[in-house]
């Protein structure tokens, strides 16, 4: 029978290690943490063969002291907490004192440091992995620490055999810096691989270079396509900027998200964006975002991942409900609006103020409507011929392009219909194409939803009250949320410990399986504290609605029922998108068109 005994430190220091550094992002990660909890303003990263030859690391921060510099490399040592209370609301990136020390324990680590504001006096500590023994000696070094990592793994070989291409390794790492450089705007990083300058990016201060910062790393288009928010609240504060559902991703490669300035991938979180996006996504396309949630650092528990890259928040469901709704409401103010001026800057340049990049030649804008739109009657469906036919006798007839150019609406005039299908319509950038089925589509679907939370959601009661089996759990949800149901148009009654009856369901969903949809609410509210399956049926089945009841293809409009139309696009929420998420309308600028003939070559 085996004999319990005590791991020694090497072994012990190889077994965290597994848990901390799986491939040289890793390592990147937590000692790019580091320099930044040390309050640096500017980060040096040097990478050799992916990571796996050499990351150095240099910063300006405070540094270590050279007392302090054996226990800076020995496990469960660290100057961020000192108690519980600590770990309950920590603020830095670090704070289990691990990672040094499991670095050490699979390279060769030297550690560099001077804690001194003046003089180059430092310490260096170098470890090889054997018994985690510390060579100490003096090293000239100015303010701020270096840590050098050379031959990752390597004596652990068979943890170096899992290592991918050196190509697929530095992706990584260059994407842990990405990160970093989107969680703090005020330092400056720089990465080199194999002697070759990747990122140069400057410390960002104003809001045009936080732009360009973003624009750098996740691209032009990117801040061209998104948005602004910033909604503060009691408690709790979301700002950063949200791509048009135009912009959607194949895969969700796109998404950055941090609390309180630590990256997180965090299922509640992905929940609630992709709520937001549900009326406006294409099926199968993923939403791009930056995304900054600040909150009190107590009611966030950053200590349930070895990686650090989960968290529990204490209110979830304030969360959910903070995130859901200001990006539910951004995304239903984006209406076609003129496009915003460049800035001028002392040098001479007109840089574009969403996305700090030099302005060529203004585009088509986005932004708010400046007065509310209202709830409208809603439309029968199969009477989309009254309807268009209405347009005419509603709106006055428009003016011609031509006539007012500086004066034109966002989405201009219409000045021609392609068969039966599009509009073509002038305005101050260009052309503007329009897909008459899918525009219309969205307006009436827009007109239903607004009816229906006018009106608000009507009950029938069942002739027969329909019995399910459930878990005792989710017969307390039940009882709690009683309240939710009722307003969802359900009455759910408690028939025993595992069973509820459904009395009442709403006149919308007479034929849908009720069933089901009680067990997906449940669901819901045990996982995310809320729920919207119930909303989501009803806007199926009004999209259904607002589908047959649109304008069809082959319909010929007359210039006001165009213009109308136009004018019911630029009010209604969400009109960049038919209900299928499909886009309503583009823009060719007069430089898109230009180029197409070669024009001023």
């Amino acid at each position: 029978m085996a004999i319990i005994h005590r791991l020694s430190p090497r072994l012990a220091n190889q077994i965290a290690a597994g848990e901390v550094v799986e491939r040289p992002a890793s390592v990147a990660k937590e000692v790019l943490e580091n320099s930044l909890d040390a309050g640096a303003t500017r980060i040096d990263i040097d990478i050799e063969a992916g990571g796996s030859r050499l990351i150095r690391i240099r910063d300006n921060g405070v540094g270590i002291g050279s007392d302090d510099m054996p226990l800076a490399l020995a496990r469960h040592a660290t100057s961020k907490i000192a108690s519980l209370e600590d770990l309950e609301r920590v603020g830095s990136l670090g704070f289990r004192g691990e990672a040094l020390a499991s670095i050490g324990s699979v390279s060769r680590l030297t550690l560099t440091s001077n804690n001194r504001e003046e003089g180059s006096e430092g310490c260096s500590a170098l470890t090889e992995g054997r018994e985690m023994d510390v060579q100490l000696r003096p090293a000239p070094h100015p303010r701020g620490t270096t840590v050098e990592v050379r031959d990752l793994f390597f004596n652990t070989p068979a943890r170096r055999k899992f290592l991918r291409t050196e190509k697929t390794e530095f992706n990584h790492l260059e994407e842990v810096v990405k990160r970093l450089a989107l969680s703090r705007f005020g330092v400056g990083f720089s990465l080199r691989h194999n002697g070759r300058v990747i990122h140069n990016l400057k410390g960002a201060e104003t809001t045009a270079e936080q732009q360009r910062r973003v624009a750098a790393i996740c691209g032009p288009a990117f801040m061209e396509q998104a948005i602004h928010i910033d909604s503060d609240r009691s408690d709790m504060r979301l700002w950063g900027w949200v791509a048009l559902p135009t912009f959607s991703r194949s895969q969700a490669d796109l998404q950055y998200f941090f609390v309180n300035g630590r990256v997180i991938r965090d299922k509640l979180v992905a929940h609630a964006v992709k709520q937001a996006y549900r009326d406006v996504l294409y099926h199968g396309r993923h939403p791009a975002f930056v995304l900054y949630l600040e909150l009190d650092p107590a009611q966030v528990d950053v200590n349930v991942h070895p990686g650090k890259h989960e968290v529990r928040f204490r209110d979830s469901r304030a969360v959910h409900q903070c995130i859901f709704s200001t990006l539910h409401r951004a995304l239903a103010d984006v209406r076609p609006a003129p496009a915003a001026e460049a800035l001028a800057t002392p040098e001479g340049l007109a840089i574009n103020a969403a996305t700090g990049e030099i302005a060529r030649q203004p585009g088509l804008g986005w932004g708010a409507a400046t007065a509310p739109y209202g709830p409208a009657q809603a439309p029968i469906p199969g009477r989309a011929l009254e309807q268009v036919q209405s347009y005419g006798r509603v709106h006055p007839s428009m003016p011609a392009a031509a006539e007012t150019p500086e004066d034109a609406p966002p989405l201009g005039y219409a000045i021609a219909q392609l068969k039966g299908i599009y509009i073509l319509a002038e305005n101050t950038s260009g052309l503007i194409l329009v897909d008459m089925h899918a525009a219309h589509e969205r307006i009436t679907y827009e007109r239903l939803k607004a009816a229906r939370d006018v009106d608000g959601i009507r009950s029938q009661p069942l002739l027969v009250p329909q019995a399910m089996a459930v878990s005792q759990r989710e017969v307390t949800l039940a009882r709690e949320h009683e309240h939710l149901f009722r307003g969802l148009g359900l009455t759910v009654d408690i028939a025993g410990e595992e069973s509820l009856l459904i009395r009442e369901i709403p006149v919308t969903l007479r034929d849908s399986d009720v069933e089901a949809l009680v067990r997906d609410v449940l669901s819901d509210l045990v996982e995310y504290g809320s729920s919207d399956r119930i909303e989501a049926h009803m806007d199926e089945i009004l999209s259904t609605m607002a589908c047959h009841g649109s304008v069809r293809a082959n319909r010929r409009l007359s210039s006001p029922e165009m213009n109308a139309l136009l004018r019911d696009m630029e009010a209604t929420e969400r009109s960049g998108q038919c209900n299928h998420g499909r886009p309503t309308w583009t823009q060719m600028s007069l430089e898109e068109l230009d180029k197409l003939f070669l024009r001023g070559r």
